[in-house]
C-alpha cells in the first residue's frame, strides 16, 4: 500500500479561489429570500467566503471582504435589496 497524502474534499471544490468565491456569492444572492432557511444559508455562505478571503490574502481582498460584511449586516436586518446590491458589488470586485 502506498500512502501519498491526505485525502478528502478538494479545496474550493477543485477550482481556484476566485472562481469558488464568485460562485458562492452568486448562490448567496439567489437564496437570500428563500423560505425555509435561505437567509441563514446565505449569511453563512457570505461569512465562509469572507473568512476564506481573509485567510488567503487580507490586503488583496479587503474591498470584497468589506462588501461581504455590509451584505451580511443588511441580510440579518432583512434588508434584502441592499444586501443583494452589496453581493453584486463584491462579485464584480472579484471578477475585475
Amino acid at each position: 500500500m502506498q500512502v501519498l497524502g491526505p485525502k478528502g474534499p478538494l479545496l474550493y471544490a477543485g477550482t481556484d479561489e476566485r472562481t469558488w468565491a464568485v460562485h458562492q456569492i452568486h448562490l448567496a444572492a439567489q437564496i437570500l429570500d428563500n423560505p425555509g432557511g435561505g437567509l441563514v444559508f446565505a449569511t453563512q455562505t457570505m461569512g465562509q467566503v469572507r473568512a476564506a478571503l481573509l485567510s488567503s490574502d487580507e490586503e488583496r481582498w479587503e474591498k470584497v471582504v468589506d462588501l461581504l460584511m455590509k451584505a451580511e449586516e443588511h441580510a440579518v436586518r432583512r434588508e434584502l435589496e441592499p444586501a443583494r446590491r452589496q453581493l453584486e458589488l463584491a462579485e464584480a470586485a472579484l471578477t475585475a
